[in-house]
């Protein structure tokens, strides 16, 4: 139908303007590996694996008749390859899954026929990969950059689900091309609220009640009366709780799925200095690195090293009717697949977590200053988290049996994020390098007065 010497000219230019690209510009070498029909009737599917630059990416492209002006293509000038002669004459190409007709043939071959849908709709927001949603039924995953081996959303749902564990969508379907998996169907969690948008709301609220609070006089040198979380209406503790207890469920079902071992933290210790020595000078206070490491080193009891989620925050977690779900297994974008198959501590998915409601509570500020009321909140999340985390895996024998070598290595792996979300955030979203460097400030100042991060009290009338 078209060969892939007509595609290859403007591949380059089309990959730049893709959010799922991991390069600015387009590549300076460009091989198409793999081209396959997987619809030859008009409009035509092509799937294309591309390596460009010694990365190695999933395309999917449509084919239609020069003269077929199709509505969906209004909007979508960054998805448009360019016009190609073909054996049926002029044809435009251009991303498939902006097609809603051959969104449904991407279904039909991941599936193999078994799973049809009427309805088709992208999911925005995503840079990594591209997901459909079907009917609101079923949820298809196209992964996008490429790496050798099983995919971990997919490797590591099979297993738990496998288990019985039932936070996790199930696999339905999925397809793969010489041991790499190019995408997979699972059931879409209709109804579900995305944990990132339950802590927003729960922010608003408590802002709302600080905002109309009637305000005592006070003496001017006092600090202003802080409003309790705990008086919200959209109070998040207790669903920070049960995510504790499922995330610790979680671990305990990954420790059975892939094995466990006994915990490294000489080696933990050495791969988080590794990272913060790449740091530039300034964001990190090096004595500060140097005690939190030293005291992981030390360390006689670190737990177990296990797989675990290895990206884990609020946005990785939906809340429906049947309780919290984790999603997206796939590990920091910034890592290799390698690392994030690596066994580790689990108490780095809580570090996550935590990190994550630090997130929560300065990007709910916006243009506030009500940073107590924040931190108020966060303190309170943290802490109730935390209590459901440990009541459940204090029992599991993979975390320190006592609580001053849970802090040591949480201090230690909440360092490790912080630096990572330093590095992430100048290459993504530089406006919000500030929150990264405030918690390491925050992790320096909790050692000037011999505190661990997590030891920090909430104000004794917001405790859970």
């Amino acid at each position: 139908m078209i060969s892939t010497d007509a595609l290859t000219p403007n591949l380059g230019d089309f990959l730049a303007r893709q959010r799922w690209y991991g390069g600015a510009e387009a590549p300076s070498v460009l091989e198409v590996l793999r081209a396959e029909v997987l619809k030859e009737s008009w409009p035509a599917l092509i799937g294309l694996i591309i390596e460009a630059d010694g990365a190695t990416y999933q395309v999917l492209i449509g084919l239609r008749p020069h003269e077929d002006h199709a509505e969906f293509f209004r909007g979508h000038d960054d998805g448009i390859l360019g016009d190609m002669t073909t054996e049926r004459g002029p044809a435009l190409a251009y991303e498939a899954t902006i097609d809603p007709e051959l969104g449904l043939a991407v279904l039909d071959w991941v599936t193999d026929g078994r799973e049809v849908a009427e309805r088709v709709r992208p999911v925005g927001g995503e840079q990594s990969n591209t997901s459909l949603v079907y009917d609101d039924h079923l949820i298809l995953k196209l992964f996008r950059r490429l790496q050798p081996g099983p995919n971990p959303e997919v490797e590591v749902t099979e297993r738990l689900s496998a288990l019985g564990f039932e936070h996790v969508a199930p696999p339905l379907a999925s397809t793969s091309y010489d041991g790499t998996h190019l995408a997979v169907v699972q059931p879409y969690l209709l109804g579900g609220t995305e944990g990132w948008a339950m802590a927003m709301t729960s922010l608003r609220d408590l802002f709302g009640v600080h905002d109309t609070q009637p305000m005592p006089i006070l003496d001017p040198n006092s600090p202003p009366p802080l409003s309790d979380p705990a008086e919200a209406g959209g109070d998040f503790s207790g669903e920070a709780e049960r995510l504790g207890v499922v995330t610790a469920t979680m671990h305990k079902a990954m420790a059975e799925a892939f094995g466990e071992r006994p915990g490294d933290p000489t080696g933990w210790a050495d791969s988080i200095s590794s990272q913060a020595a790449a740091l530039p000078p300034g964001d990190l206070d090096p004595t500060t690195a140097r005690g939190v490491l030293d005291d992981l080193r030390h360390l006689t009891d670190a737990g177990k090293s296990i797989r675990v989620h290895g990206d884990y925050h609020l946005g990785q977690v939906m809340r429906t009717d049947a309780g919290w779900f984790v999603l997206d297994f796939e590990g920091e974008p910034l890592r290799s697949v390698e690392e994030r198959r690596r066994p580790t501590s689990p108490l780095r998915d809580v570090a996550g977590m935590l990190r994550s409601f630090h997130y929560a509570s300065m990007s709910g500020l916006a243009d506030r200053s009500d940073v107590d009321v924040a931190e108020a909140w966060e303190l309170r999340n943290r802490r109730a988290f935390l209590d459901g985390y440990l009541g459940e895996a204090g029992a599991g024998g993979i975390i320190p049996a006592d609580e001053t070598s849970v802090n040591v290595v949480l201090s230690a792996f909440e360092l490790e994020k912080a630096v990572y979300e330093i590095g992430y955030e100048k290459a993504h979203r530089p406006n919000w390098i500030g929150i990264p460097r405030a918690a390491l400030r925050r992790l320096n100042q909790s050692r000037l007065t011999g505190r661990g991060a997590e030891e920090t009290p909430l104000p004794e009338r917001f405790a859970p």
